[in-house]
């Protein structure tokens, strides 16, 4: 046990010095890799449980107002009274030893003596310590997060990074992808908020992406999918929610990829299904309007989710893909 930890100390305090904001895109993914790695080896928690939880963290931290935005390597953040414990006097308190009298999370991950809230490797190696107090496995790491953010939205999102995450063996998957691959004709325009003219009073959450019967439709980005099957509204549809905790919606789909499953993994510019006019009405409804892709994104903050216009990030996607 004392050469355990002593070998954790040893891979905390060797530090790894960075200032995120002079750091590239894929340095940050090396050093955060490597942060995983070593504090899969502290408390022998799997990386990609660590990754799934920091993702998340960050994607929540990007868009709530609440909690201060990330400005470090990781995107973790613990609640002062969580770090200190509850009833913990003293909500500054960084004492290992009080800290653990009072049932705080907060822990010593360099072996300095000082359990800082600010400190990446504090911050990961309380984690992974929480983490490992319920096991290594999928069904104990649920339960976990479930006693620790009390939400099953939370927990699947968190469960789906881990999938990608242990599926693709990385952590640099920002790659994106237009839905429709080149060389297919299609045309589009902003209609985000127009009104719909079937099924009552409701709006447009998305853009409707019009091209021929049979053009391929793909993931524009790495996730999972959370929803296969037929909706009166949006006929043939998938829901795949992506590592930034966004839910992208296809619908009127004409079919599915073969073999595609609600919980597979999708990396992006995978062929999902193709397009066609399905839906208002019972399931095999089609043609009750021109064939197009309906395609709608969705935001969960850990507290709620909404939909946002997805017209600028389809013609960002777009431009990125015709330079290539």
């Amino acid at each position: 046990m004392r050469i355990i930890l002593l070998l954790a100390i040893m891979i905390f305090s060797s530090g790894i010095s960075v200032k995120a904001n002079e750091m590239t895109q894929s340095e940050m993914n090396e050093k955060r890799m490597e942060l995983y790695k070593k504090t899969e080896i502290a408390t022998g928690v799997p990386w990609f449980y660590l990754a799934a939880v920091d993702q998340y963290e960050r994607s929540i931290r990007n868009v709530r107002k609440d909690l201060p935005k990330p400005n470090g390597l990781l995107g973790i953040y613990i609640q002062p009274e969580h770090w200190t414990g509850i009833t913990n006097p003293d909500k500054k308190d960084v004492n290992p030893k009080s800290i653990s009298f009072f049932n705080g999370l907060g822990q010593d991950g360099t072996g300095d003596g000082i359990a800082d809230p600010n400190h990446t490797e504090d911050v990961l190696f309380t984690i992974g310590n929480y983490i490992a107090q319920y096991g290594t496995d999928d069904t104990r790491f649920r339960l976990a997060l479930w006693n620790y953010y009390k939400r099953d939205k939370t927990v699947g999102a968190i469960m789906s990074n881990t999938q990608v995450y242990r599926k693709m063996n990385r952590i640099n998957l920002d790659e994106k992808a237009f839905p429709i691959p080149n060389g297919y004709n299609y045309s589009y325009r902003d209609t985000w908020g127009h009104r719909r003219g079937w099924g009552g009073r409701r709006i447009h959450e998305g853009t409707d992406i019009f091209a021929g019967y049979g053009t391929p439709v793909r993931a524009v980005a790495y996730g999972v999918v959370e929803l296969k099957g037929w909706n009166k509204y949006g006929g043939w549809r998938v829901g795949i929610r992506d590592l930034n905790n966004t839910y992208h919606y296809y619908a009127h789909l004409n079919g599915f990829a073969k073999g595609l499953k609600i919980g597979d993994v999708v990396q992006s510019g995978e062929v999902i299904g193709n397009i066609g006019s399905s839906g208002y009405g019972p399931p095999g409804t089609s043609g009750k309007f021109p064939p197009h892709l309906h395609f709608g994104m969705y935001k969960d903050d850990g507290i709620k989710e909404w939909s946002f216009d997805p017209y600028h990030y389809l013609k960002v996607w777009e431009r990125t893909e015709r330079k290539k």
